[in-house]
């Protein structure tokens, strides 16, 4: 395939004080998050300055994949562009059309499947190009890789360096993700296409982490739910988990957040501060492991999602799900597949 260059699409975080509001405002547009949440949160992002990591890491990263693309022989710009704050996919769109790129490929930074992980994005691209026109790019949006062994092999390092800075070996080990509506996750598509259930992306990834840093047993858990309390959400939450094992005698936990790339606010809000201080509380060990974005071994994983585009290299994959998550200029893969969840009436 003849492509001209890479966007990279994310989520977009706020850069100062006077952001967090206007950003939290984008993001939950149309979700009837209740205001006091959103004051909730708003004080989270200002706990630390107002300025979330999100845009520096990927910054940081592209220039990983930059680096990782002049040692591989390709030759493709990188453009970056967000779906809640600046620079804004339609913004980068534009650009990348007064440059005259033709076709794009789309690292989208997530590696799971469901509405906001997967079809928003999709949805992103169909706003980005329509914005821009008849002469916008052709955008190829590269596929799911939760099950990537770059990923998973990156995931078992951190597990096991953070392990190593317990005084005991005898912890649970806990993976976390951020919850969804349950509505939300099972609007998977047919059957046959059961990869694309967020849900069930995340205890996969989970189990080759477990497996790949030899635990049998261990937890899957959920984080940083935001949506109104009558909408049933993938539970338990981290720190209800962390209340339930020390309950068993736990008295050590490794944390790792299996469904995030970098670590951005959830994961320093939700998992550094939230958690940690729960355990401390408790008396508990925690210790969290890191996540890929900042390893070497993210960068590659780029360059071979790429390659599969590129020169038709095979998908390197480590379960038997279906390949998914690949569309062109914002496609669904499936009929109905990742649908946003529908919100229940209001009670008269």
């Amino acid at each position: 395939m003849q492509v001209d260059a890479l966007l990279w699409l994310s989520f977009g975080g706020p850069e100062g004080p006077e952001d967090v509001r206007p950003f939290l405002e984008n993001v939950t547009r149309g979700r009837g998050v209740p205001p006091e949440r959103l004051d909730e949160v708003e004080q989270h992002y200002q706990h630390f300055g107002g300025v979330s990591p999100i845009n520096a890491l990927n910054c940081a990263a592209i220039e990983a994949v930059r680096a990782e693309f002049a040692a591989a022989g390709i030759d493709l710009p990188i453009y970056f562009g967000n779906r809640n704050w600046h620079p804004m996919a339609a913004d980068t769109v534009a650009e990348m059309t007064a440059a005259g790129v033709k076709r794009a490929l789309v690292f989208p930074t997530s590696a799971y499947g469901g509405y906001s992980a997967c079809r928003q994005y999709d949805e992103d691209i169909v706003a980005a190009r329509a914005s821009v026109g008849a002469d916008a790019p052709e955008l190829v949006k590269l596929r799911h890789f939760f099950d990537h062994p770059l990923f998973i092999e990156s995931f078992v390092d951190s597990v096991k360096a953070a392990a190593a800075t317990l005084s005991t070996q005898d912890y649970r080990l806990v993976f976390t993700a951020h919850s969804v509506p349950l509505s939300a996750d099972a609007a998977a598509g047919p059957p046959e296409e059961g990869g694309h259930r967020y849900s069930r992306q995340i205890a996969e990834a989970a189990r080759l982490v477990a497996a790949g840093v030899g635990v049998a047993d261990y937890d899957v858990v959920w984080q940083s739910r935001s949506g109104p309390a009558r909408i049933p959400w993938l539970e338990p939450d981290i720190v209800d988990h962390l209340d339930a094992l020390h309950a068993k005698g736990i008295g050590a936990v490794v944390g790792c957040p299996i469904g995030f790339v970098s670590d951005h606010l959830e994961v320093v809000w939700d998992l550094d501060t939230e958690a940690r201080e729960r355990a401390g509380e408790l008396g508990m060990e925690f210790a969290r492991a890191a996540t890929p974005g900042a390893d070497r071994r993210f960068a590659q994983l780029v360059v071979e999602l790429v390659r599969e585009h590129l020169d038709g290299a095979p998908a390197r994959k480590l379960s038997e799900f279906p390949v998914a998550g690949c569309t062109v200029n914002g496609a669904i893969c499936a009929v109905g597949c990742c649908e946003p969840a529908k919100r229940p009436a209001r009670p008269a």
